[in-house]
């Protein structure tokens, strides 16, 4: 008789084991999907509609392309009128291409500076899936000058990431000729004909 009880109560406690490991394994699989449909669904996490340069992409917000202009970051030109392609435009267009990639990107507002440029973009800080600043990235990476022309409250940062690749000769800094025009804007050379 003891024998079966003990039995009994064996098979109950693994049949408690299993219920429990089956739930924590469902519940589980079920955060996970919450979770990534949470992301997707996130306030200020939007995917990519298309690139337009290195500063400026567009992105599906609410099922309408919207043009975003990143804050504190001038790139060399690759689509403006009237103005050549500029040196190291492309380059700096395909590292903003290849960084986002195929990833959501969130888009924060700095309280210094305009909600739209004169253009009609939204002007926003552009931050990767972990983390990164794509803005300060360019400037870092030598693919942008710090565009110190409209408050922000990254510029002094921003400044000091110009002055450290300027001075590794990095990206831009090392290819191009970069000069200063009267008004202080950094700009580079037209691109040489390939």
């Amino acid at each position: 008789m003891f024998g079966n009880m003990a039995q009994s109560r064996g098979k109950f406690w693994w049949a408690i084991a299993i219920v429990f490991v089956i739930g924590v394994c469902q519940y589980f699989g079920l955060w996970a999907k919450a979770k990534k449909s949470g992301e997707a669904a996130q306030p200020g996490l939007y995917s990519i509609n298309h690139f337009i340069d290195g500063d400026t992409i567009s992105v599906n917000m609410n099922g309408t392309a919207q043009s975003i202009r990143l804050i504190g970051v001038d790139t060399p030109e690759t689509h403006k009128p009237n103005t050549p392609v500029q040196c190291f435009g492309e380059d700096a267009a395909a590292f903003t291409k290849a960084t986002i990639g195929d990833s959501r990107v969130r888009l924060v507002a700095d309280p210094e500076s305009d909600d739209r440029d004169v253009y009609g973009r939204l002007v926003r800080y552009v931050y990767l899936q972990n983390g990164l600043n794509l803005d300060e990235l360019l400037i870092q990476n030598g693919y942008g000058f710090a565009y110190l022309y409209f408050p922000f409250t990254k510029a002094s940062q921003f400044a000091a990431d110009q002055q450290a690749a300027q001075a590794q000769h990095t990206g831009l800094w090392r290819v191009c000729h970069p000069y200063q025009e009267s008004d202080g804007r950094w700009q580079t050379e037209t691109a040489a004909p390939t």
